[in-house]
């Protein structure tokens, strides 16, 4: 089972809006459904909440090192509390996916994310669940840091929301360890609406 949910971003009220920081507009939600509250832990490197789940203590996790010494805080924490990384899952702003995707899927690569990058070299693994919430690209590499480091336009905040709701949609599952099925859950497309029916051909009167 998932016995730690990390999100991540960075701290301080200049970065809250950004979209480096959809990992923590995620575990606050987590927060908010599980009625914890994440508090200061200078142990941790971060702010932490201790959830019991089904008699199972579950840690929710937003690093205050700042993205790129996020493995910092993950490893302190897991490390105490002997958390194996395929028990973490780890939910992180992602380029590759639209505003409104989110994908759920466990190891691969950190494909140049700080955050990422960084829990890789301190959990020497790649083996934690990752929560990929889209945040789309703007186009040119070189572009990427102020991009992240900005706010979404608002009708962007609002699929990625929805993309957070979506996630949210799963949460019992991983929390029950269903990870196959949670997968399968997240990571469906939602349903597009259905076309109007085609209007019916007018009824020819026989009298006329």
């Amino acid at each position: 089972m998932i016995r730690l949910i990390v999100g991540l971003g960075n701290p301080g009220p200049e970065y809250a809006a950004t979209r480096h920081n959809a990992g923590f507009w995620f575990v606050d939600e987590v927060a908010s459904r599980l009625r914890v509250t994440l508090i200061p832990e200078r142990g941790y490197f971060g702010h932490a909440a201790r959830a019991n789940v089904a008699g199972q203590a579950v840690w929710l996790l937003e690093p205050t090192t700042y993205m790129n010494l996020s493995g910092k805080s993950v490893a302190a924490l897991a490390r105490f509390f002997k958390i194996e990384p395929a028990e973490i899952l780890v939910a992180h702003d992602e380029l590759d996916l639209m505003p409104g995707q989110v994908k759920l899927k466990q190891g691969g690569s950190h494909a140049g994310h700080n955050g990422l990058k960084d829990i890789h070299a301190q959990l020497g693994s790649a083996d934690y669940w990752r929560l990929r919430i889209g945040i789309g690209h703007p186009g040119v590499k070189t572009e990427v840091t102020d991009y992240v480091l900005k706010k979404p336009s608002p009708e962007h905040r609002v699929e990625i929301e929805k993309s957070i709701e979506q996630a949210l949609t799963g949460l019992d599952l991983v929390l029950a360890g269903d990870m196959e099925r949670a997968t399968m859950k997240i990571n469906a497309r939602p349903p597009r609406p259905k076309p109007p029916a085609p209007a019916a051909p007018p009824v020819e009167d026989p009298s006329s």
